[in-house]
């Protein structure tokens, strides 16, 4: 016993200090959000303690799925991962492979790509929300102005303000600000293709279109799964971005995280947690296998 206390002591004495706070404000926190997702905790009096609370289990999922407003925000969230994480990875991979070829002014370019990255969704958020503003005519303003005066009037339209597709404008300054980050991923991707397998297919005779597709993208398969993890995480979680355009009350633009903010902000801290679980489970479900995926690579 004390050779395994001088073996094992010392290393679990480092890590103490980690696992105290993992222990505490990661599984100790969720534990508590899990169990207050299973009471019923749904006014100020019952958060206060001044009204009785008692435990409902999974009652309140139950309610949050049958619930056509829940509904609503969990189809805003697909139509919103798909056309932000479509948009990030085709500009960010397009915007990768003009670069890797010979360009003049490369770090220019690779600096204005990376820059939207700088700007907080909530900075960029206030002026894409004068950008997609919905008045239309004579009231025009942002791009509906914009496609006014080019001649292209056809092209205005509600953007935001659509109640069925209207989440997929919001995407819209979503990709703006991350391609760049997308396209790093793919440069890095692109200049980590060894220059002899590049030389190798040109003394195969191949054209350049030949040596992209049979040599250097299918050696990009890690670099996009990563991005396509990384970013569609990001989707999940989006609020920031949706509450500098929009309101917490639109309906159009509710997604489950908007929901959490405003069960939350009016004492419903049961649903609150519901919801808190539910995205919990879905970016679990995203992480988990690629986690996997890339132990067993590493291990190989």
């Amino acid at each position: 016993m004390p050779r395994q206390i001088r073996t094992w002591g010392p290393p679990l004495l480092l890590i103490s200090p980690t696992l105290i706070l993992l222990g505490v404000f990661v599984y100790g926190l969720l534990t508590i959000n899990a169990t207050t997702s299973m009471k019923d905790i749904h006014n100020a009096a019952q958060a206060n303690g001044r009204e009785p609370v008692s435990f409902v289990w999974f009652q309140n999922y139950i309610d949050l799925f049958g619930s056509e407003e829940f509904q609503h925000s969990l189809k805003n969230l697909v139509i919103y991962t798909v056309v932000f994480l479509a948009g990030t990875m085709i500009f960010g991979f397009l915007w990768a492979w003009l670069l890797d070829r010979p360009v003049r002014f490369e770090g220019v370019f690779r600096s204005i790509y990376l820059f939207p990255m700088a700007v907080s969704f909530v900075a960029s958020g206030v002026v894409w929300r004068w950008l997609l503003n919905s008045n239309q005519g004579e009231n025009a303003s942002g791009l509906n102005r914009l496609f006014q005066m080019i001649g292209l009037p056809f092209l205005q339209n509600n953007w935001w303000n659509n109640v069925d597709v209207g989440i997929a404008a919001i995407a819209i300054p979503a990709i703006w600000q991350l391609s760049g980050y997308v396209m790093a991923l793919f440069l890095a991707g692109f200049r980590g293709v060894p220059e002899e397998l590049r030389e190798a297919a040109r003394v195969d005779g191949s054209s350049t279109w030949q040596m992209y597709r049979h040599v250097v993208f299918p050696q990009l398969s890690p670099v996009a799964l990563s991005a396509v993890i990384i970013v569609g995480h990001m989707s999940l979680k989006a609020f920031d971005l949706i509450m500098s355009i929009s309101k917490p009350a639109n309906y159009q633009t509710k997604v489950p995280a908007i929901d959490m903010y405003v069960f939350k902000s009016s004492f419903d801290y049961s649903n609150a947690a519901a919801v808190g679980a539910i995205l919990l489970v879905i970016v679990a479900v995203l992480i988990v296998p690629y986690l996997v995926h890339l132990n067993r690579t590493e291990k190989h």
